[in-house]
This record gives structure tokens, sequence and C-alpha cells, in this order.
């Protein structure tokens, strides 16, 4: 990744507002317990990666009853929006938030209990180090649970997705479900699975679509700008051809370490 903010106050801001407060990314807290169905939270260390500006973190910390929460980004600006977050939720003994760099995590082995991973490890080129590393961290028995933007095939991409990534202008590093549990069986994983969630994606996103179109549009321009509207407007509508065709496939992604 580059040095570049991919996430400045006014991008955070305009997410939140069509995601929820405190995500950056879709589904809100209904899609991060189907993410995590099935996995017990309770009293457990959860490494949240790619926390952005910290709903996640304090849902995990919160309502989901984990004992602590290790939120992690790469960006300042999204961490300092988090650390506020856990500041007004007053769950500064339950969480933290800690700003990282790129490349093997800052963690001794066998730490977490549970890892966890929403829309954010698209970022990560390397889906075998990623896996080897979250596998690294993880205690016996623990349990990795993601959801993460794919593509359906490794090779390269139709002009329409093409499109799309560069409109999107994220430094996306997008891999198909094939790959990833390759990396995660070649990791030592158990009971890999993943889950594609393209149709409900499709759906939402069109009328995501529709939201910022329609008559609403004007309250969106006044609030975020015309021209930051307008180019969101062109990302989704880039969007729509791909996630239709099933090559922009959003998946929900499951393992264990072998205990």
């Amino acid at each position: 990744m580059s040095d570049e903010i991919l996430y400045d106050r006014q991008v955070i801001d305009f997410l939140e507002e069509l995601w929820g407060e405190g995500f950056l990314s879709p589904g809100g807290a209904g899609e991060v317990a189907r993410v995590l169905e099935g996995v017990d939270l309770k009293g457990k260390h959860i490494l949240d990666i790619g926390c952005g500006s910290g709903a996640i973190t304090v849902l995990l910390a919160g309502e989901m009853g984990a004992g602590k929460v290790t939120g992690i980004d790469v960006e300042a600006p999204v961490c300092e929006a988090a650390r506020q977050r856990v500041r007004d939720a007053g769950l500064e003994a339950k969480a933290e938030i800690i700003e990282v760099s790129p490349g093997p995590m800052p963690f001794d082995g066998e730490t977490f209990d549970v890892v966890f991973s929403k829309d954010s490890i698209i970022h990560i080129p390397d889906k075998a180090a990623l896996a080897a590393e979250v596998l690294r961290v993880l205690k016996p028995g623990g349990a990795f649970a993601a959801s993460d933007w794919l593509t359906n095939h490794d090779d390269d991409m139709s002009p329409e997705m093409a499109h799309y990534v560069k409109m999107e202008d994220l430094e996306f590093q997008m891999a198909s479900p094939t790959k990833y549990r390759l990396a995660m069986e070649e990791a030592g994983f158990e009971a890999v699975e993943l889950v594609n969630r393209n149709p409900w994606y499709t759906e939402v996103s069109a009328a995501e679509l529709a939201e910022l179109t329609g008559p609403s549009r004007a309250r969106w321009e006044a609030r975020h700008g015309a021209d930051f509207i307008q180019h969101q407007i062109e990302i989704w509508d880039a969007m729509q051809p791909v996630l239709k065709s099933g090559e922009h496939c959003p998946h929900h992604i499951r393992g264990r370490k072998p205990g």
C-alpha cells in the first residue's frame, strides 16, 4: 500500500451516513452478526483487522459480549475516529485501537481467540501471507471469521471490472474464492468455508445507487458536495454490471485453527 490516505474525513463521513455511524462497509450490525454466526465471543479476546472508525470494535466489546477487543488499522484518521468512539461508549477497559503498519502484525503468537475482519483485507495483496499471519496469532482452536470483496476468478479482470476498480481508487487487491480457500488450507486452517454474498449486495447496492440519484440527491449534495456525490454515483454505477455478472462477489470467509 502507498502512504496516501484512502479514507479521509470526507470519505468517512459519507460512508458512515450511507452505511451507519461508525461503519465503513455495508450491512451494519446485522451483517457482522452473520459473519460471526456460531462463533462464541463471550469473554474472548478478539482481533478486529481493519477496524475503521470503530463501530464494529464497539459492537463486539459491548452488545456482543467479547472480553477484550483489539482493533487495528493502518490509517491515522480512522484510528482516531475509532478511539473517540470507544471513549464515547465508555469501553476503554475492554477495547483498544492500535495504528499499525502493513505487514506482520505486532502481536505474539497464540494471542487471540477470534480474528475478525469486515471488508478490509481487500487491501492486503498477499492472501497466503495474511492467512499464515492470522493462524499465527490465533490460539489453538481459535476462529477466523471475515467478509471481503472477491472476484469470481483469478484471470485478468473484465473491462467492466477494471473500470470499477479504477473508479474506486482504493488500492483493491482482489482474489477469488479458490485462491482464498487454498491460502487458508495451505496455512493450516480447518473447516474452511466461503459463502457468496453477491445476491445480497447486488440488491443492496442497487438501492444505495437509487438513494444517491433519487429525490434525496440534493440532500446528499448539500452535506458532502455536488462533485463528491457525482463521483460516488459514478462508482456505484460502475459497480452494478460486475455485481450482476457475478464477477464482483463479496464473500464470508471462515476457518478454524486446529486445537
